[in-house]
């Protein structure tokens, strides 16, 4: 009988040797895993941080439009001047959303963006009484999907609007994003959330969900005659000529 064993073997036929080598390639597997997720969320974090520093750009820039739009004159500012910067971080932010699942970072930007919004709204509306003229602004509130069932849909349709009426102004805010600006739109129109998805059209406050035809009908006639010109110079000419008739057929 051999008292001696060179290996002793555990059950199942595993040796001590086999252990440590399965543990070694565990470690090396788990370790590099680590490694690469690491890296990708740097690089995640890398872009965030690119888009701050952008956002930060447009808002100065913004700020810096505010001194020079008093020697701007009427005919140069009559449009926004800063919607391809909102319609672009609108773009990435989106993105953001989709691909980096940092909620912290994500309200972080939506702050800068707010922000951007505000500016572009006061200085769209301080361009709009020196000139003269009749813009609309909406100013929408919305929340979480699991919050607001119908906030995606109003906001649909506020999407198509902007595509119908070129010079439509609307500014969308996140109800539960911790800025002070935001606050103070609340405050101001007295906003509830249970009551969102909500708007303000000329200082006036509509909640709920409305649709295409019940939203438009809150627009001025006078702007959405100007629009139609804008878009469809032979349909407003008709559409115009038609209603003088009708004035006149009535007088008579």
């Amino acid at each position: 009988m051999n008292r001696h064993k060179s290996i002793e073997t555990e059950p199942y036929g595993f040796s001590p040797v086999q252990y440590v080598i399965v543990l070694f390639i565990t470690v090396v597997i788990f370790i590099s895993a680590f490694i690469l997720s690491s890296y990708l969320n740097n690089k995640k974090l890398e872009n965030v941080k690119y888009i701050q520093d952008d956002i930060a750009i447009d808002i100065q820039s913004s700020e810096t439009q505010f001194a020079l739009l008093q020697d701007v004159t009427c005919k140069d500012g009559g449009s926004s001047m800063l919607s391809t910067e909102l319609n672009d971080l609108a773009t990435r932010i989106e993105y953001s959303e989709q691909s980096i699942k940092n909620k912290e970072e994500i309200n972080r930007l939506k702050k800068y963006y707010s922000l951007l919004q505000v500016k572009d709204y006061l200085l769209m509306k301080k361009s709009s009484e020196r000139c003269g003229v009749k813009n609309v602004f909406i100013l929408y509130f919305y929340t979480t999907e699991k919050e607001c069932s119908e906030c995606a849909k109003q906001g649909y349709v506020l999407t198509e609007l902007r595509k119908k009426y070129p010079d439509l102004r609307v500014y969308s805010f996140d109800y539960g994003l911790d800025l002070g600006i935001i606050k103070t739109l609340i405050g101001k129109y007295k906003l509830v959330e249970t009551n969102i998805p909500a708007f303000i059209i000329n200082d006036t406050v509509y909640t709920g969900f409305h649709s295409l035809e019940e939203t438009e009908k809150y627009f001025p006639k006078k702007f959405i005659q100007e629009q139609l010109e804008k878009t469809n110079p032979i349909k407003a000419t008709t559409t115009a000529s038609t209603t003088v008739k009708a004035t006149t057929t009535k007088k008579r």
